[in-house]
């Protein structure tokens, strides 16, 4: 199930009215429904998991310090994942660490369905050739693809938080799907046909 079925504009704006007030409640499904997610998008930018933890925590104690613009904000998807950005990009400057174009490798794909003994021979066999050619991207190309594919935010977001045209996303997003087909193509057209398969 998608975990954001449930946090459609109408509930998201009742929510942040809600945290405005100073809602306890409402602040921690806020941070329970984000938190996750920020914390892996941070990981990837940072390199480490404790300052990644550190940093979001940061995140969500200036949210709630400023609990009374909440209900102003317009899409708080954004507005997390943009602080989160600009929080770890701070961090980095300040601590003069490595440059921010290096780190864009921490790429998950999940299935969300069960599969069988074979399909799972196959995926992982596929997996492996979709990390390796993942592995070729760019970085930013690479960035782009992990929030869209693995966080599932729509390209107008991840131009925002990016401060990117939409068509830029666009371009970046055809260049990864293009390269990694290419590679599984390639692949498998080298790849003979078992005889066991053929029973």
């Amino acid at each position: 199930m998608n975990p954001d079925a449930n946090f459609s504009e109408g509930n998201q704006k009742k929510l942040l009215t809600q945290i405005s007030l100073g809602d306890q409640s409402s602040f921690r499904q806020l941070y329970h429904q984000f938190y996750k997610k920020l914390l892996q998008f941070a990981f990837v930018i940072t390199r480490n998991n404790e300052v990644a933890e550190e940093l979001v925590e940061d995140v969500f104690i200036k949210f709630w310090k400023n609990k009374k613009n909440a209900e102003n904000i317009r899409n708080v998807k954004v507005y997390l994942y943009s602080a989160a950005k600009n929080t770890c990009l701070n961090y980095l400057s300040s601590k003069a660490h490595e440059n921010i174009t290096q780190p864009f490798d921490a790429i998950n794909i999940e299935l969300a369905n069960p599969l069988s003994p074979d399909q799972i021979l196959i995926y992982r066999e596929t997996y492996t050739k979709i990390k390796s050619a993942i592995e070729t991207l760019p970085p930013r190309c690479k960035m782009i693809f992990k929030l869209i594919r693995e966080d599932g935010l729509k390209y107008k977001e991840v131009a925002e938080i990016l401060n990117l045209s939409i068509s830029t996303i666009e371009a970046q997003m055809t260049i990864a799907i293009r390269r990694i087909a290419f590679i599984i193509k390639e692949d498998l057209e080298k790849t003979p046909v078992s005889s066991n398969s053929k029973k």
